[in-house]
C-alpha cells in the first residue's frame, strides 16, 4: 500500500511538472500520514508543510509541531486567527457552521498561494470514509490537487500510520476538523468511525449489513445529500 502511494505522488507531480508538495499538518493522523508518505516521495527539501492554526485548540498546534520535528520537515507557522476574525466582523451574522466553514477556506487559500508560489501541487488529506459521506467542508479541505489516502478508510490510514511509525498518541486521538471548541468528527457525524468504515464496506462490496438499519439509513443519506462535494460544478451545456 505505501509504495503503492508512494509511487503514484511521484507520477502526479512528473505528470503536472510540480516541483514538490505543499500540504496543512493539523496534528491529526490523516495529515501525519500524508506528511509520511509525502516526505518518502520527494524527501524534506521539496515539501513545505504549513501550520494554520485558525482559534484552534492549543494541543493540536504542538502535536503538529511534534510530528514535523519527528519527520524532519520543513514548515511554516502562520496563525490565520485575526484574519477569521475581521472577517466575521465585516461578514452579515449566520449560523455557527458558515462561519466555522471559514477556517478551512482561509487555509486553503494560503496553501494555494504557496503552491502558485513555489510551483508545488496542493497535497489533501481526506480519506475514503471522510469523503464519502460528504465530511469535509466544500472549497476548503476538500480542495487540493491530489489525494493521497482518498482511497483508505480511516482504519487503513491507521494501520498504514502504525507502518510508518506515527506516535499511538495521534493514531488514537479523537479526529476533529477543530471548527469549534470540543468539536469531534465522530460527535459531529453521529457515527464512530468503525461503524462507518463497517457500513461503507458492506455498501460497497454489496453484503448483508449488520449495525442498527437506522445508522445505516444515516450514512445512505449523507452519502445522497453529499454528492455535489464530489463532483466539479455543473456546466448548463448548450
Amino acid at each position: 500500500m505505501k509504495k503503492k502511494i508512494i509511487f503514484w505522488i511521484r507520477k502526479q507531480l512528473k505528470d503536472s511538472g510540480a516541483k514538490g508538495i505543499v500540504m496543512g499538518l493539523s496534528g491529526g493522523v490523516d495529515s501525519s500520514v500524508v506528511a509520511a508518505l509525502a516526505k518518502q516521495t520527494v524527501g524534506k527539501k521539496r515539501l513545505l508543510a504549513l501550520i494554520l492554526p485558525c482559534r484552534s485548540q492549543k494541543q493540536d498546534l504542538k502535536d503538529a509541531k511534534s510530528i514535523a520535528k519527528k519527520l524532519g520537515i520543513e514548515t511554516k507557522t502562520l496563525d490565520l486567527s485575526d484574519l477569521y476574525d475581521n472577517l466575521i466582523r465585516i461578514l452579515p451574522g449566520a449560523a455557527s457552521l458558515a462561519k466555522a466553514n471559514l477556517k478551512p477556506r482561509l487555509r486553503m487559500l494560503i496553501l494555494y498561494y504557496f503552491a502558485n508560489k513555489l510551483n508545488y501541487l496542493v497535497c489533501g488529506t481526506g480519506n475514503k470514509s471522510e469523503i464519502k459521506v460528504g465530511y469535509f467542508t466544500k472549497f476548503g479541505d476538500g480542495a487540493a490537487d491530489i489525494l493521497p489516502i482518498g482511497d483508505l478508510l480511516k482504519k487503513e490510514v491507521r494501520k498504514l500510520a502504525k507502518e510508518l511509525g506515527i506516535t499511538e498518541q495521534v493514531i488514537t486521538k479523537p479526529p476533529t476538523a477543530g471548527l469549534w471548541p470540543g468539536q469531534t468528527d465522530e460527535g459531529e457525524i453521529g457515527i464512530t468511525y468503525p461503524e462507518l468504515d463497517d457500513i461503507l464496506e458492506r455498501l460497497e462490496n454489496r453484503r448483508r449489513q449488520v449495525l442498527p438499519k437506522k445508522k445505516v439509513d444515516k450514512v445512505r443519506e449523507m452519502i445522497k445529500r453529499s454528492e455535489h462535494k464530489r463532483q466539479g460544478p455543473k456546466i448548463c451545456y448548450i
